[in-house]
Formats: C-alpha cells, sequence, structure tokens
C-alpha cells in the first residue's frame, strides 16, 4: 500500500534543460506570431525633402527592422512635393524642409490637423569642389567665380535660406547674374559636384561625410531657422504603418541618425 501511494505522487522535480529551452522556444513563436509588425505588415509612402535623402533613408531601414512595415520614399523639393499631394499623389507622410508647406497641407484639408511636428533643424553650408575655393564668407566675397548654384528659392527652403545669406552680406546684387538655381537642394548639389557650378549653397547633411572640396557652414543668425516639419497627410490617417512611421522618427534611433548627418 505505502509503495502505491509513493508511485502515485506527483513528481516535483525541476523541469529539465531541455524542457525549459523547448518552453523558451514555444512562448518565442507565440510572441512573435501575436506582434502587430509580423500580422499587419504594411506600407507607408513618404514625401521627403531632398535635403533629407540621406538621413531618410537610413532612418527608413532601421524603421522597417524594427517595425516589420516597409518605407517608400520620394525625394523633392518641398513645393514640388506638396503640389503632388495637391493633385492626389498617393503619399501617407509628408517631411518638408520647413514648416510652412505642412501647415499649408492642414489648412488645405490635405493634412491631419494637429499632426505636425518639427523632426530636424537643417544647417545650410557654402560648398565647393576645388579645395582651395571656399574660406568663410570669402569664398563669396574674394574669389573668382563664374557660377553660384542655389536650390529655387521659390520651392527649395534651403535656396529661400540661401538668397537671405546674400542679401545679409550685402551681395544679392553683385551675385544675381552668377546664380543658376536647381529644381531642389540635390540638383544644386549636383550643379557644384559637377562643375556646373563653382560653389553654391547646399544642405550640411549632405556633404557631412565628404573628405574633398571646401565648405563655409553658414553662420544660422545670417537666415531664417530651417526647421523642417513632419505631417500625417489624410491618405495615412488610417495607415498603421504611417502613425508608427511618424512615431518612429521622434525616437532615439531616428535622433542619433539625425546628429550625425549635421541636423540639430
Amino acid at each position: 500500500m505505502n509503495d502505491g501511494v509513493q508511485g502515485s505522487a506527483p513528481d516535483r522535480r525541476a523541469p529539465s534543460g531541455t524542457h525549459v529551452r523547448r518552453t523558451a522556444a514555444v512562448l518565442w513563436l507565440v510572441l512573435a506570431a501575436a506582434t502587430p509588425g509580423s500580422l499587419h505588415a504594411d506600407e507607408v509612402r513618404v514625401a521627403a525633402a531632398a535635403n533629407f535623402a540621406f538621413a531618410a533613408r537610413e532612418i527608413g531601414e532601421l524603421f522597417e527592422e524594427a517595425s516589420g512595415h516597409e518605407a517608400l520614399l520620394s525625394f523633392g523639393s518641398s513645393g514640388q512635393l506638396y503640389a503632388q499631394i495637391a493633385q492626389g499623389a498617393p503619399f501617407d507622410v509628408f517631411l518638408a524642409a520647413d514648416r510652412s508647406y505642412p501647415r499649408r497641407a492642414v489648412r488645405d484639408g490635405l493634412a491631419v490637423a494637429d499632426s505636425a511636428f518639427t523632426y530636424a533643424t537643417g544647417r545650410l553650408v557654402l560648398f565647393s569642389a576645388d579645395p582651395d575655393l571656399v574660406d568663410g564668407r570669402a569664398g563669396l566675397e574674394e574669389r573668382e567665380f563664374r557660377r553660384l548654384a542655389i536650390a529655387n528659392p521659390e520651392l527649395a527652403p534651403y535656396g529661400a535660406a540661401a538668397v537671405e545669406v546674400l542679401e545679409a552680406l550685402g551681395l544679392a546684387n553683385r551675385l544675381q547674374a552668377r546664380l543658376v538655381r536647381g529644381n531642389n537642394v540635390a540638383q544644386t548639389y549636383q550643379f557644384v559636384v559637377t562643375g556646373n557650378a563653382e560653389l553654391g549653397f547646399v544642405a550640411l547633411a549632405q556633404v557631412i561625410g565628404h573628405q574633398r572640396g571646401s565648405r563655409w557652414i553658414v553662420p544660422s543668425e545670417l537666415h531664417s531657422p530651417i526647421a523642417q516639419d513632419a505631417v500625417l497627410l489624410r491618405r495615412g490617417a488610417s495607415r498603421e504603418a504611417a502613425s508608427a512611421f511618424l512615431a518612429f522618427l521622434r525616437s532615439d534611433a531616428a535622433a542619433a541618425v539625425l546628429v550625425r548627418y549635421g541636423y540639430e
């Protein structure tokens, strides 16, 4: 009888290591299956200002790894992108190079009210592929050059900032005939690196990793702050991926990328 009782008692020994590992593996699979990103992976279409291209690509990759969603990025001047959005282009998120276009999108009913926020503050730089041409403001005032490239100030905030700098330095009239305008700051940068213009005003983010050429980071007091705002567009209001992307843009991981590219 005693042997029978002892044989029916429950086994209170600790589970074996194999059992623990198997249980942990099963639990991990359950949690992975329950993760929203794995069940509801989606895509977000992002219209981003040209100056933000390098940083946006890195942030997009980090976002995809963290969320499972896919970020589809398109670049151009803020004015060009706004025109496309107004004409019905299928974007979910707008990352402009200023504050005015996102605010205009809200005012025109193209974006969600109260969704705009400043994701970065850009810096303007005078850049030349010639390592000896740019030496502070002397590059504009004292050196010989035929062409100075700027982004179209009517479409691109970095171009508008460049005009403000020329006016602040008293050089706007003197250099007017030498200006060549790119549709956006990316094209402006191409004018300089290909030699079509000896120097140009571009975004610090475009040249911060360069060892070649010469540059002058323009003092911020010479132009209005280049505060760059993001906004959730109406098309993206119901898309989980769009809200997730904007949330990720505020994360420490995204901030680290921004700092590395010279944004404040």
